[in-house]
């Protein structure tokens, strides 16, 4: 791969940290955003350390200007964005939806939706703009952007338009050389996923055990969605726990 320059939004753990690394190994240069500084500038540390390029720029996907901010700073300090992985988002603990409050909706409508449109705008900015024109977006869906839990109303919600995003996204993006994907996750071991190895709800009402898969797996996935010319695209991949319950009645 040509040296590239990837955006990585939570990029401090989990699914964000693995991609972000597994990128800068496969020869992208890598803006870290997220909103714990300390977390990104140790995977700053661990990109640079093993010879890679990274930068950690502390920021709020819900608060435009820090987003705006972020993108000027990308293009400061490398010239260009070849890909975007919108990959911040928040959940919340199983809850009935008459017992969800405005805020916790709110605040997971800003960072799953709002946020990932934000960073797709800017992206688009530069990459319409820049020379050579054009880039990807990766946009994290999740299963849920299919099946949904039980008692997961705003996570689901926001889950379903972000594949209306990545849709209207591709769409627009071809005109300028721009390809979006979406990369939709199952019970990948990360701070979303603590519980399942003790039990999480299930449709019928019981709690189970269920299987998880290791970061490493999405990352991989999302380096070869990025690997691909922009004349071709993954427009949806899902990579999930072989024996999670999805398929079928699980």
């Amino acid at each position: 791969m040509d040296a590239r320059i990837a955006l990585v939004t939570d990029a401090g753990s989990g699914v964000g940290k693995a991609s972000a690394i597994a990128l800068a190994e496969a020869g992208f240069s890598v803006a870290l955003v997220g909103r714990r500084a300390e977390l990104l500038r140790a995977v700053e540390l661990t990109i640079t350390e093993a010879g890679g390029t990274a930068i950690a720029l502390p920021a709020d996907v819900t608060d435009e200007a820090a987003v705006v901010s972020c993108f000027q700073a990308t293009k400061r300090e490398f010239g260009r964005l070849d890909l975007l992985f919108n990959n911040a988002g928040m959940n919340l603990a199983p809850t009935p939806i008459d017992e969800v409050g405005f805020e916790a909706w709110q605040s997971i409508v800003d960072t799953n939706l709002t946020g990932s449109f934000l960073c797709a705008r800017e992206a688009f900015r530069l990459m319409k703009t820049q020379s050579p024109k054009g880039g990807r977006i990766i946009n994290n869906g999740s299963l849920s952007a299919h099946v949904p839990r039980i008692h997961s109303a705003p996570y689901t919600a926001t889950k379903h338009a972000i594949t209306g995003l990545t849709r209207s996204l591709s769409l627009e993006g071809r005109e300028f050389d721009i390809a979006c994907g979406q990369i939709d996750i199952g019970n990948a071991q990360s701070e979303m996923t603590q519980g399942a190895s003790a039990g999480l709800p299930q449709a019928d009402g019981t709690r189970r055990p269920e299987p998880v898969m290791d970061v490493a797996n999405v990352a991989s996935a999302v380096v070869y969605m990025a690997s691909l010319p922009l004349g071709a695209n993954v427009q949806f991949m899902t990579v999930m726990a072989t024996k999670m319950p999805f398929i079928g009645r699980g």
